[in-house]
């Protein structure tokens, strides 16, 4: 079916429905949102018109992209081509490189380290669009698993543990309580 419903190749920003083919129909699709908030722009509706670009068959209405504005009720085709080339992003990076250069240095430090600017963005998410385009399996991350599992509550001690713990504070206690004593006792 990849063949024979391609997609659309070039994002636009435009809306895009995959139109049925004489042996089969797109495949069809719902969008479940679960618990996230559907507001306008938001990021499942990026996910949705990745989607939907992709050649999926998923009923939709171009209300709550990004770019859609309710006085005109249409889509701006420009505004949500921004958003789908990370201009959102770059805007964002050039007014924390005016602003706060240490909090820039901070948050783009890897875009920084590659050497991407905030006008190199959009050339990056073409390459990375075609990238997905020409390959679009799961690669497996080659990060090695941590060594060890984080425990962020305390394990449970057996009753042997507690009483030793509590033998001990008691034996501290009385220690600290018998010191007091002896230096009373010295005035």
């Amino acid at each position: 079916m990849d063949e024979e419903y391609e997609g659309n190749v070039e994002a636009t920003g435009e809306d895009f429905s995959a139109e049925p083919a004489e042996t089969r129909r797109p495949f069809r699709a719902l969008l479940d949102v679960g618990l996230v908030r559907t507001t306008t722009e938001n990021r499942v509706f990026g996910a949705l018109k990745g989607a939907v670009d992709g050649g999926l068959d998923i009923p939709h209405s171009d209300k709550r992209f990004a770019g859609f504005s309710k006085d005109s009720k249409q889509l701006d085709v420009d505004v949500h081509r921004k958003y789908i080339y990370g201009g959102h992003v770059a805007a964002y990076m050039r007014t924390l490189m005016e602003d706060e250069p240490e909090k820039y240095q901070s948050h783009f430090s890897e875009y920084i380290k590659r050497g991407l600017e905030a006008d190199d963005l959009e050339g990056l998410y073409k390459k990375v669009h075609a990238a997905i385009r020409a390959d679009p399996t799961i690669k497996k991350s080659e990060k090695e698993p941590p060594k060890e599992h984080k425990r962020f509550n305390l394990r449970k001690l057996t009753y042997e543990e507690r009483k030793a713990k509590l033998i001990e504070r008691l034996n501290a206690l009385n220690s600290a309580a018998g010191m007091d004593e002896d230096e009373d006792d010295d005035e």
